[in-house]
């Protein structure tokens, strides 16, 4: 089911569905958009008058949840409309279906979700990798697990079965000594619901993002074991994906809104302390454990829209080993990537 959040004239207070305190259920592209704002029509002022500019409209659907915070930010900011957009974010369970469905024309993904759909021959391409690619991705246990090793016969939480943060958590235990079968290995959902099942007891431990990793240490309710791009480095997590008939006949809308997408990216690092004030806004949770989320992550913040193919053949590799993945697709007929940015 899609959520739709027109954007028009004016700033609507976003209300970003992560309120720590409670632990509800989210994803990490599923859950509710916030609204945020593009203005009506940008004014450019030509011979001493004023022109006014429609905007083009795009529907785009960012991830949710803090990997989708900082591009709602640069909505805010004004930066899609300098580059002539009117953005209706639309929030789905599922971009790859609502952009085949033609609900969406734009949207962040999980680099594998696209691999496997576009090979099978799904008319959509990678176009961009997201802000950063590797896995932010922490395995995180209750205090009194000191190792992975540890981990051997107790209840491991791996988010959503057959998704990146599983690969990365059976490669974590792989790599220990482990595997699923070593453990009660159970299918625990990802950011609150993650947490949550942590911290009730349901899991033992838990593949997760941050900032409830920073959280866990905050809070004394758990360790972090293992990081999960020290384990997968080339494993490629995020990509901007649209459909073919729109790249054919709106490329000039790809071309902007990436240009919008990276340069609210800049802006958010390249400003942490307004970045981090809008993050506050927006996620309830303790100042110093978001110091310590920014720190942690800063050497995943890339905003490098190029995709290497070597990654991506990685990835595919990993994900055929672990039985995610049938077939090694060629990757170059799943991409255009002629609309990246010039720096």
């Amino acid at each position: 089911m899609l959520k739709r959040k027109w954007i028009g004239t004016g700033i609507v207070t976003m209300a970003l569905a992560l309120v720590l305190a409670g632990c509800g259920g989210s994803n990490n592209s599923p859950g509710t958009a916030p609204s945020a704002s593009s203005g009506a029509s940008p004014t450019d002022t030509v011979s001493g008058e004023e022109k006014t500019t429609e905007l083009q409209k795009i529907r785009y659907s960012p991830f949710n949840g803090v990997s989708g915070l900082a591009v709602r930010f640069g909505i805010e900011k004004g930066f899609f409309k300098e580059e002539g957009l009117d953005i209706e974010l639309i929030s789905t369970q599922n971009p790859i279906e609502a952009l085949t469905s033609k609900d969406v024309d734009i949207a962040d993904s999980a680099t594998t979700n696209v691999i496997v759909a576009a090979g099978k021959g799904a008319p959509l391409k990678i176009v961009s990798s997201m802000f950063r690619t590797k896995g932010p991705f922490y395995l995180i246990a209750k205090p009194g697990i000191e190792s992975v090793e540890d981990l051997k016969g107790k209840n491991v939480g791996a988010a959503v079965l057959g998704s990146g943060l599983d690969a990365y958590t059976q490669t974590i235990l792989n790599k220990h000594g482990l595997s699923k079968n070593d453990v009660t290995y159970l299918a625990n959902g990802v950011n609150e619901a993650a947490y949550a099942s942590l911290t009730s007891g349901q899991v033992d431990a838990t593949i997760i993002h941050e900032p409830f990793a920073s959280l866990a240490e905050f809070e004394g309710t758990g360790t972090i074991l293992a990081k999960g791009w020290d384990y997968l480095p080339t494993f490629h997590t995020g990509v901007l994906v649209s459909r073919n008939d729109f790249i054919e006949k709106h490329p000039d809308l790809v071309e902007k809104l990436l240009r919008a997408y990276f340069k609210s990216q800049d802006y958010a690092k390249s400003n942490l302390d307004e970045y981090k004030a809008y993050f506050l806004k927006n996620v309830k949770v303790d100042s110093a454990v978001v110091d310590k989320a920014f720190e942690r992550e800063n050497v995943l913040w890339e905003n490098n829209p190029d995709v290497n193919l070597e990654a991506l053949q990685d990835t595919q590799q990993v994900q055929v080993d672990l039985g995610f993945q049938d077939q090694i697709y060629d990757i170059k007929d799943l991409l255009d990537l002629s609309f990246i940015p010039k720096k």
